[in-house]
């Protein structure tokens, strides 16, 4: 029974990625307004000279997607190395390197048969097979801690012994800050095992019911071994620095000028894959500049933005060139409060640490922010589908029965946020309980963002007019400020660099515990993890503040919800109940989905890869250049297919 209902649950989560693009097909389509006619007929017409361009404006630190956790960066490992299994244009799991799979109940370990692939170098040339072994000594890279991996966190309580290896690394026999004793142990004791060339094991710690859809995340792809052993912390520091096997190698990585990717024709599925290279091109302007090359023909995709749509889709030479990108509840955005601010003392970090540990103050935000004239910025038209009262998106993931879990327990009884009298309320409730502090008004509330991304400096404004307008100068003062285009999340977020912003999360793996991951930090005997760096709400644990027990609360609640691992409708209640104590307690403010944005593109978005977790999304494979910029009536024709 046990595991019957674990297949069920993995159904079920191979459903959510599905029922998110019921109808959509994988041919390009739509009428003759763009140059071709519909269906095979534009297929036909894809241009002779597969070069896709297009531009980008924030470089990447590096090329190594063993260590990396922003989506830049991982671009490369999503196009250039393949994974266990895939997920098709439907959102539907397919054979990836391995061809199947099967999972022994007793042992907790899932064994894979691989076929035949090759590891090529960033000319193309082939340089030794794809083995079981590479899967393993990618894995022992990630868990060496010199090599500072942003992703071995995914690793700890799932992978057997992976925590137990890396912390004995760390401490060697010694003890933690916490006093607990970490024993060097072999690697050999970890979880993963290569049986043969074509058979690889994974031994996992606990019961996961989704750890087949977390195969198409970074931290469980291959590398070749001798190239990790040889280079140490240089691997993926240019193209001549990795190989690569999956349906691309990064032919030229020439930072803050280009990156070339090259079809692989020794990739296995080299028959799927249509663009015979991608060209993305560095300009720090590319949100101004990209528009007026799609005019002039000279690249293939570019984002139009807000202030340009009203124009472009009313003008004779430009309204057939407007398309959109594809619908997902891969991410989701949220805006944290800072509890360990780090910022200028001209910002008052002292005093935003008093006003934030005060739940008044944060449910006057809660209740002050108006989602919909934020969204607006981006989505004009209709800016309320995309809004959120949860963090965990909408069909994101379903029950044993098929609910959705944002239709489940606790988040079910969430609704809007925005109200003007609870905000004025809490408002008055908090300047009374924080003037007795010794608190100063207005409270100095930075909000940074990051100039490379489309309109987030138009979203900050209208959040700061909208605010201050309802609460009132004499109590809010955010102050905008332009981060770095370059790492701006190691340099703003990660560093605490921010009182209060708009941050996102994107989903790992099906399942809704990914939700917890940027808020949920691991107990150690006296402190906690920091995490992956966003909100630092163990801070207020660690400082005894008013908003310890509440943090408290909602770790507790999440360490029992993970502890749920064969009853699903059991897990979703469990974690539903953790998420909506983060907003009863306005520890955070849920926002919305990615809103769909406006584009110029010669891409049928609806033949690329996706699932709302992972990499797929990010990949080129399955995808055709076509001779033309996509309409929009051939975008609706494509999505309703």
């Amino acid at each position: 029974m046990k595991k019957r209902r674990l297949m069920a649950w993995m159904l079920c989560a191979a459903m959510a990625a599905s029922t998110v693009l019921t109808g959509c097909g994988s041919k390009s389509g739509g009428s003759d307004a763009g140059g071709t006619g519909a269906g095979g007929e534009q297929q036909a017409a894809a241009k002779d000279s597969t070069v896709y361009k297009e531009l980008y404006s924030s470089e990447s630190s590096t090329l190594n997607y063993l260590v990396t956790s922003t989506i830049e960066e991982q671009k490369v490992g999503a196009n250039c190395i393949d994974t266990l299994v895939e997920y098709d244009a439907k959102g539907q799991l397919k054979e990836g390197l391995a061809t199947k799979w099967e999972y022994d109940e007793a042992s907790m370990t899932w064994t894979f048969t691989l076929r035949d692939a090759k590891w090529v170098d960033n000319t193309g040339a082939e340089v030794a097979d794809v083995t079981a072994q590479d899967f393993v000594d990618a894995m022992k890279y990630e868990l060496t801690p010199e090599y500072e991996s942003a992703n071995v966190q995914n690793l700890f309580g799932i992978i057997a012994n992976a925590q137990e290896y890396y912390n004995g690394l760390v401490y060697n026999g010694g003890a933690d800050d916490d006093g607990k004793t970490w024993d060097a142990i072999d690697f050999s004791e970890v979880g993963v095992k290569a049986v043969d060339d074509h058979t690889l094991t994974y031994t996992l710690a606990k019961e996961v019911p989704y750890f087949i859809s977390s195969l198409v995340y970074v931290v469980y792809m291959p590398g070749y071994g001798p190239k990790l052993e040889e280079l140490g912390k240089e691997y993926g520091t240019a193209a001549d620095k990795m190989y690569y096997n999956g349906a691309y190698y990064l032919a030229e990585f020439a930072p803050q000028e280009k990156h070339v990717y090259k079809k692989n024709p020794s990739n296995y599925d080299a028959a799927n894959v249509y663009i015979d290279e991608i060209q993305r091109i560095y300009n720090a302007e590319s949100a101004t500049i990209g528009p007026e090359m799609i005019k002039r023909g000279e690249i293939d995709y570019a984002e139009i933005s807000s202030d340009l749509l009203d124009d472009w889709l009313s003008g004779a030479d430009t309204q057939n060139l407007v398309s959109r990108s594809r619908p997902s509840t891969s991410y989701s955005y949220f805006y944290c409060f800072n509890f360990d601010p780090q910022f200028d003392a001209a910002y008052e970090p002292e005093n935003w640490k008093k006003a934030v540990n005060n739940e008044n103050f944060r449910k006057a935000l809660y209740y002050g922010l108006d989602k919909t004239k934020e969204v607006a910025v981006l989505e004009p038209n209709a800016p309320d589908d995309y809004i959120l009262s949860t963090v965990t998106p909408f069909d994101f993931a379903y029950n044993a029965d098929g609910t959705d879990f944002t239709k489940v327990g606790a988040v079910a009884e969430l609704g809007g946020t925005f109200d003007e009298a609870k905000a004025k309320e809490y408002k008055e409730a908090a300047m009374t309980e924080l003037s007795a502090e010794g608190v100063t008004f207005p409270v100095k509330a930075l909000m940074s963002y990051n100039p490379s991304t489309t309109d987030w400096d138009k979203e900050c404004q209208v959040v700061e007019q909208q605010m201050e307008t309802l609460l009132g100068a004499d109590f809010l003062d955010i102050i905008i400020e332009a981060g770095p285009t370059d790492n701006f999340l190691t340099e703003v977020r990660r560093s605490g660099k921010y009182a209060f912003m708009k941050c996102g999360w994107g989903a790992d793996y099906a399942d809704p515990e990914t939700w917890t991951d940027p808020f949920y930090q691991v107990k150690g005997e006296g402190s906690y993890d920091p995490g992956y760096k966003y909100a630092f709400l163990a801070k207020a644990i660690e400082e005894n503040t008013a908003s310890a027990a509440v943090v408290q609360e909602y770790f507790d609640k999440v360490d029992a919800a993970k502890a749920i691992t064969v009853d699903t409708n059991a897990r979703f209640e469990a974690f539903a109940e953790a998420e909506a104590l983060l907003m009863e307690h306005a520890l955070v403010i849920p926002f919305s989905i990615t809103v769909s944005p406006y584009v110029a593109t010669k891409l049928d978005v609806f033949e690329a890869q996706y699932a709302p977790f992972g990499v797929s999304k990010l990949r080129y494979k399955g995808q055709h250049l076509l001779d033309h910029y996509v309409t929009m009536e051939e975008y609706e024709a494509n999505k309703a297919k």
